[in-house]
């Protein structure tokens, strides 16, 4: 397994846990920071052996975004080409987030601003604590509030009209307003997160791994097509999934009273 420099990684059990630990700058990302997420959640795409990702910061915020002295400052040096690169690696990690057959949980502590709000709202699953809230701040410091894919999904989370005040004005939204539009699965005392993290991760694992990944391929595609096509391409697909082992697998323990053993095959 690669050792990671620019974040904490770990895998036990089938779970890997990537936490953002720049504390001291409220785990703000670098260049080096990204690039190593793209990495990683690449590399995730043909790893069986990891079941759940889970992303977690540590200390008191999630993610703040883009450093500003590490990465703001030097983007101010580049020409445009340099600059349109960063962008498209900054968007890969979000498009590997969502397109990994992992699901995906953000542990969500404390502030997620910008591109760390993005990270988070890419997840499958987001838990937050009671403290936590989310900045899509990119007007703020005067871009444009699109980002890494956000105008496409924060739409499809929370409606048109939600996402559009949000990613306009950039305001705080707190987890309590982040329940209310959807955007966090659940809220939970701070000193209850991790294990309300864990909670999701074991009912995770209980699952058939392929159906799991299948569930987002899904869902991803069916955003952007028709429905008589969304039908047809989930008949494809129950009928691939209807055919495998894990399927088989679910009957031989149902019929003979025990848990099914799914082995994502």
């Amino acid at each position: 397994m690669r050792r990671w420099e620019h974040f904490d990684y770990e895998e036990r059990d089938e779970v890997a846990t990537l936490t953002f630990s720049r504390p001291d700058r409220l785990n703000s990302l670098t260049f080096d920071v990204y690039a190593d997420i793209r990495d990683l959640t690449s590399s995730l795409r043909h790893r069986q052996d990891v079941r759940v990702l889970v992303i977690k910061g540590r200390g008191r915020g999630f993610c703040s975004g883009g450093d500003v002295d590490e990465i703001i400052a030097e983007l101010l040096k580049m020409g445009t080409r340099d600059v349109y690169e960063f962008a498209r690696m900054t968007g890969a990690c979000v498009r590997n987030l969502r397109e990994i057959p992992q699901p995906v949980i953000a542990a969500v502590n404390g502030i997620a601003a910008g591109a760390g709000a993005v990270i988070g709202a890419a997840a499958d699953i987001r838990v937050l604590a009671e403290s936590a809230s989310f900045r899509f701040l990119f007007t703020s410091v005067g871009l444009s509030g699109g980002d890494m894919g956000i105008c496409w999904l924060l739409p499809r989370i929370v409606g048109l009209g939600r996402a559009t005040e949000a990613l306009l004005l950039g305001g705080k939204i707190t987890s309590q307003e982040a329940l209310a539009w959807g955007l966090a699965s659940r809220v939970v005392a701070d000193d209850q997160l991790d294990s309300a993290v864990a909670e999701y991760v074991t009912r995770l694992k209980e699952l058939a791994p392929w159906g799991l990944a299948m569930t987002k391929e899904m869902l991803n595609r069916a955003a952007s097509t028709d429905y008589s096509s969304a039908i047809e391409m989930e008949a494809f697909t129950q009928t691939l999934l209807m055919t495998a082992e894990d399927f088989r697998e679910f009957h031989a323990g149902f019929t003979g009273k025990r848990k099914p053993e799914y082995r994502g095959s």
